[in-house]
């Protein structure tokens, strides 16, 4: 009986584990999108993320939400270094996410400053 039980937990951690691994490593899909940056936060009560957002549209009517791993801690400075300012980033998009990644399924990756195509210089 405890090696049937043993068995039954130990099957249970795998599936767990290959469910982790699946969510944390496979990709949905990987892009490009810019915008105006109009808000980077670290937010949360228990588990804090960095979240922000991207204006695509000159009313702000298509808002990109997006989410940064904690490891990406030089995308992190220049999100806050580029705040208001039009930006291009790459990001991955997951399945799903856990609670303690972020908020949404789409990770930026990179970043990088644009000029805007609303303003001629």
């Amino acid at each position: 009986m405890k090696k049937i039980v043993s068995l039954f937990l130990l099957g249970i951690v795998v599936i767990g584990a290959l469910y982790y691994a699946f969510i944390y490593f496979v990709t949905f899909s990987e892009g490009v999108r810019s915008g105006e940056l109009i808000k980077i936060s670290h937010k949360g009560v228990l588990v804090k993320t960095w979240e922000g957002e991207i204006s695509q549209g000159i009313s702000g009517a298509q808002i990109f939400s997006f989410s940064v791993l904690d490891k990406d801690k030089e995308v992190i400075e220049k999100l806050q270094e580029y705040q208001g300012q039009y930006v291009k980033v790459n990001y991955v998009e997951r399945y799903t996410t856990f609670f303690w990644l972020g908020d949404t399924k789409y990770f930026i990756t990179e970043v990088h400053p644009e000029k805007s195509p609303h303003f001629r210089n």
